[in-house]
């Protein structure tokens, strides 16, 4: 995880699409949505997304693709994720 929280931002983007689904409007979301809750140091907050990712993969995703959030689903998700896993 440590290499991959120190590459361009672009490339981070990437990786979040390939292997999570996840699209750049997606990533720009999530990312503020943790920084808003205070984790300022990119570092940080790139595990806590991969983290959250892994959430998301384990819990929601099917084999049939991505896990689709739907309206104000997003945040329900990370709210969930973000109360009961980040101390």
């Amino acid at each position: 995880m440590e290499e991959t929280v120190n590459i361009p931002d672009l490339s981070f983007i990437n990786i979040c699409n390939e292997k999570y689904g996840i699209n750049r409007g997606v990533y720009n979301t999530i990312d503020a949505w943790f920084y808003n809750q205070g984790l300022h140091q990119i570092i940080k907050r790139r595990q806590t997304i991969i983290l959250f990712l892994e959430y998301i993969k384990e819990k929601y995703m099917t084999e049939n693709g991505p896990c689709k959030f739907g309206h104000g689903g997003l945040t329900v998700k990370l709210e969930e994720y973000y109360f009961s896993y980040v101390p």
